[in-house]
C-alpha cells in the first residue's frame, strides 16, 4: 500500500461544512509539549461559518487521535472576531486539555 500523502484527501472522504470543502492542517505547535497545537484553514472566502467549523473539527480530531479527548482551551478559536479570522485562511491555535 503506498504511503498517505499529507494534504490529499480522497473526494469521497472529504467532510463538507454548509456545502464547501475547507483543507484544513492541524499540527503540534511545540514538539516538546504536543498538546500544543495550531490548525490551518484554507480557502476561508467560501464562507466564514464553514470555515469555524472546519477549524473546530480539525482541532478535535488532532486532539481525539494523538490524547483520547475532544476538550480543547482554544487561545484563537474558531469563535474568534470575524477580524482575526479574515482573508483566504487563517490559522487556530489551543491546547489539548487532559483530565
Amino acid at each position: 500500500m503506498p504511503p498517505a500523502v499529507s494534504g490529499c484527501t480522497k473526494k469521497s472522504d472529504r467532510v463538507l461544512f454548509n456545502g464547501a470543502y475547507y483543507p484544513t492542517k492541524a499540527r503540534a505547535a511545540d514538539k516538546s509539549d504536543r498538546t500544543l497545537f495550531t490548525v490551518s484553514v484554507r480557502r476561508a472566502d467560501q464562507g466564514l461559518a464553514g470555515a469555524r467549523e472546519a477549524g473546530r473539527h480539525a482541532g478535535k480530531k488532532y486532539c481525539l487521535t494523538n490524547f483520547g479527548t475532544s476538550e480543547i482551551a482554544w487561545t484563537v478559536g474558531p469563535d474568534a472576531s470575524a477580524a482575526a479570522l479574515t482573508g483566504s485562511g487563517f490559522t487556530l491555535s489551543g491546547k489539548c486539555v487532559l483530565w
